[in-house]
């Protein structure tokens, strides 16, 4: 068996966070948050609870809020245990969006430990550069 603290997993752990956006973020088939968080997973977003529980929570208000909300994962980047997703969130098909970026553990083929950050896409940038 690999050892997943040595890389071994990546790819692995890249195509659970990849079926985490499509399914879950993009599809909203709530269902899967079983196969993909531990029931106790560690938040560290400060506004949110831990566990899968509060997660599905959240989730459910946050799409019955914005039912038209969309992401486009732009890059995962895996090593050892963690996967960061570099993303576009789109409350409304016409918004700017958030550029998001997240942090994902993973252990076990689950999801056990979650980061995120999130900044507004301006209208325009200094450097006229992209932010996703």
């Amino acid at each position: 068996m690999t050892d997943p603290t040595t890389g071994g997993h990546a790819e692995q752990n890249k195509s659970l966070v990849s079926y985490l956006y499509a399914k879950v973020y993009n599809g909203k088939h709530m269902s899967a948050l079983n196969d993909l968080f531990a029931a106790d997973y560690v938040e560290h977003n400060p506004d949110l609870e831990n566990g899968r529980v509060a997660l599905h929570g959240f989730l459910n208000k946050t799409f019955g809020l914005f039912p038209e909300i969309g992401f486009t994962l732009t890059r995962l980047v895996a090593e050892g245990d963690m996967v960061v997703a570099h993303a576009l969130m789109r409350r409304t098909p016409g918004d700017r969006g958030m550029a998001v970026a997240e942090f994902f553990r993973i252990s076990g083929d689950k999801i056990v430990e979650h980061w995120d950050i999130t900044m507004p896409v301006p209208e325009e940038t200094q450097n006229g550069n992209p932010m996703v």
